[in-house]
């Protein structure tokens, strides 16, 4: 395993973690919403971002577990588009979140924290899905030309042609 596989590998487990913080909070946020509130349900930002901690959840089962343990399935611009489409999600969640807070005319307690809290990790889960992205990206441009399938390795045992 290389310094770039440990690398995506770090940044796979750390996308995982901050998903199922902010599911949390949203969540927590979103049941506020409705045994609190009188006159509106959760708002569709919060839901928004509930849906994309889910999505997150699942697409990294493809995106950690494909090219470890079924090659076959991991194709690179897959995992790329995968990997940019998650990264658009989480910036249009923590960003309408966060307008959406700011346009709060009465905000105060523990719920404005744990919003404030939940728009901190979407923006840190976009970062690293930026990152994730550069270097699904990168992978593409490198093996251009070369199919989905990782290079085999040469044994040596292989004899040139004159």
């Amino acid at each position: 395993m290389g310094v770039m596989d440990l690398v995506a590998l770090g940044c796979r487990i750390t996308q995982f973690i901050f998903a199922v913080i902010t599911l949390g909070l949203v969540s927590y946020t979103a049941h506020w919403y409705n045994a609190h509130s009188t006159y509106q349900d959760s708002p569709s930002r919060v839901n928004f971002l509930i849906f994309v901690s889910l999505w997150t959840l699942l697409a990294l089962l493809y995106l950690a577990l494909s090219p470890r343990f079924f090659p076959s399935m991991a194709h690179k611009y897959a995992i790329l588009g995968l990997d940019f489409l998650t990264m658009v999600f989480w910036f249009a969640g923590w960003v309408a979140l966060a307008v959406y807070k700011e346009n709060l005319i009465l905000c105060g307690g523990r719920i404005c924290h744990v919003m404030t809290a939940a728009i901190v990790f979407g923006a840190l889960e976009w970062l690293l899905f930026m990152a994730s992205t550069a270097l699904a990206g990168l992978h593409a441009w490198r093996t251009r030309g070369m199919g989905s399938k990782a290079p085999e390795k040469n044994t040596g045992a292989s004899v040139s042609s004159v």
